[in-house]
């Protein structure tokens, strides 16, 4: 006789005791999911660069160091907040006119612009005749880092790449205090932004179409729109405060020996490792005797371990004459190099940033030629040595 099993079904009607082994396992599975998901979100912000050109590179003298998810720093809270809302400031509908008190005593509009609109003119000419339309501002978000829109006295910010250190952070909060110090006199505007140093639209290659992107500098080969650098509101990864302070205190430090009594050579201190062919051979002149010149090498991850104290800026305004070189492109050291009140030796640049373009070569500057560097900075020492009541001592004050 064959041997039958039967399997006994439980009645649907049946008690079934509860089991709570699979919503411990997706609960489990779940904070573990969100942990990862955080820590990746976290190591790709850390972690990413800009984009388009040599933007898909990190700035060769930047360290982009790992950040810890729990760091609650003021930097990246400030990220947090331009990520997650806008920034609004107050408006008035009545904007404020530019008067003058005529010969009459009746006070008039100013017929003209100052001199410096110029500059504004020239950097807006390819937009002239066609205006700058939706389609130029879509053509400059493929090499933007971030946009801009200020509509009816609110700033709308949209993110596209991650700017080196706080670059972006400190330009939103540039733009910001225009609006604070000149409610409703700022139109509605939309602008990209790309916050790398050299400039990509090439004058040749964009004529036809030209797209409308702003940056730090600009050059007779691009049409890129000069916009004041970041650091004139600060820059935290090297210590630097605002212009109106360091200002002050260049000018301070300045004052604490006259102009005959400063060190009679040439005085630079920088980084040369970044990809500037001039800085390196500017290395070479460091010969008080031979070359009349005092170079020095900038460390700045040394200098971040001692506190920043041996890269004040108020504390190198001590030689009658002070060397400016172009970094990766421009550099942001020329503001406070002209600063110091000494005599001010440019190297002939190939960049401009908004107010560098207005100065005059042997009248705001003496010119150093990059093709015999040294030889070049030991004869404006000696000439200037020699002709002391001659020498152009600058007062700078960018505003």
């Amino acid at each position: 006789m064959g041997l039958r099993l039967r399997l006994r079904l439980p009645h649907k009607s049946s008690p079934r005791t509860p089991s709570y082994l699979l919503l411990c396992v997706l609960a489990l599975s779940f904070f573990s999911f969100t942990a990862l998901l955080l820590y990746k979100v976290d190591d790709f912000v850390a972690q990413t660069k800009t984009l388009a050109g040599h933007n898909l590179e990190p700035t060769p003298w930047h360290i982009f160091p790992r950040k810890s998810f729990n760091e609650a720093t003021k930097r990246s809270q400030a990220y947090r907040i331009l990520q997650c809302s806008y920034f609004s400031c107050p408006y008035n509908s009545e904007p404020k006119r530019l008067l003058s008190n005529s010969g009459s005593g009746r006070r008039t509009q100013q017929p003209q612009c100052p001199d410096v609109f110029r500059w504004i003119h020239r950097d807006l000419e390819p937009w002239a005749k066609t205006g700058v339309t939706k389609e130029h501002v879509k053509k400059a978000k493929a090499n933007a880092a971030f946009r801009v829109v200020i509509l009816s006295g609110k700033l709308y910010v949209d993110l596209y790449y991650a700017c080196v250190q706080s670059r972006m952070m400190f330009t939103i909060w540039g733009i910001l205090q225009l609006l604070n110090k000149y409610p409703g006199m700022v139109p509605d505007v939309d602008m990209m932004f790309d916050c790398m140093d050299k400039p990509i639209i090439n004058r040749t290659e964009h004529q036809s179409f030209p797209a409308p992107l702003f940056r730090y500098c600009t050059n007779e080969a691009h049409l890129d729109i000069p916009f004041p650098d970041w650091s004139f509101w600060g820059w935290s990864e090297t210590n630097l405060r605002p212009w109106e302070e360091e200002f002050r205190d260049i000018k301070q430090g300045s004052r604490r020996s006259s102009w005959d009594n400063k060190q009679p050579r040439a005085y630079w201190k920088g980084n040369p490792d970044v990809v500037s062919p001039i800085r390196m051979e500017l290395m070479k002149c460091n010969h008080p005797r031979l070359w009349g010149a005092q170079i020095m090498r900038q460390n700045w991850e040394e200098e971040a371990k001692g506190g920043y104290e041996q890269s004040k800026l108020s504390n190198q305004c001590n030689h009658r004459y002070k060397i400016y070189a172009e970094g990766y492109a421009w550099s942001v050291s020329l503001k406070y190099i002209l600063s110091c009140g000494s005599m001010t030796l440019i190297i002939s640049p190939e960049y401009e940033d908004f107010f560098s373009r207005g100065l005059i070569p042997k009248e705001n500057y003496w010119p150093v030629s990059p093709t015999d560097l040294c030889r070049s900075i030991k004869f404006a020492v000696d000439w200037g040595n020699a002709n002391p009541s001659d020498v152009y001592i600058p007062h700078f004050s960018p505003t």
